[in-house]
């Protein structure tokens, strides 16, 4: 199956999962109760993720950084914001170009509804 493809499946998963967590907790918690409840759900609906994957850039010769990544494919951006700002989506395109990968969902669990975009690295290079 052609990578896009695989991509887009992936990613109508992960929103599938994403969706599940927000209608049972709603808006108002901080990131990292999504974070370890999507975890759960990813364990349940067998998405293979890995969380808090260490990204292969240095300030001062210490590594920093860490992601949400699914499948090795998909990088996950978990937000709980009242609202997606132009400062999010620039962070979520700088980690694909970082980690170079295809592409990321940057979602928000902090609106009455659960938000997410779709973000690509025009910069990507298949290796």
């Amino acid at each position: 199956m052609p990578e896009k493809a695989v991509n887009d499946l992936l990613t109508h998963k992960i929103i599938g999962c994403a969706m599940k967590v927000h209608s049972a907790l709603g808006s108002g918690f901080q990131e990292v109760i999504y974070q370890n409840s999507l975890e759960i759900e990813f364990a349940h609906e067998n998405v293979l993720f890995i969380r808090e994957k260490e990204m292969p850039i240095y300030y001062r010769e210490f590594k920093v950084g860490t992601r949400i990544f699914v499948d090795n494919l998909i990088m996950v951006e978990l937000k709980a914001v009242i609202q997606l700002e132009d400062v999010h989506l620039a962070q979520a395109i700088n980690y694909l170009e970082a980690y170079n990968i295809q592409t990321g969902l940057l979602i928000n669990f902090g609106s009455q509804s659960l938000t997410f975009k779709r973000v690509y690295n025009k910069k990507y290079k298949p290796i």
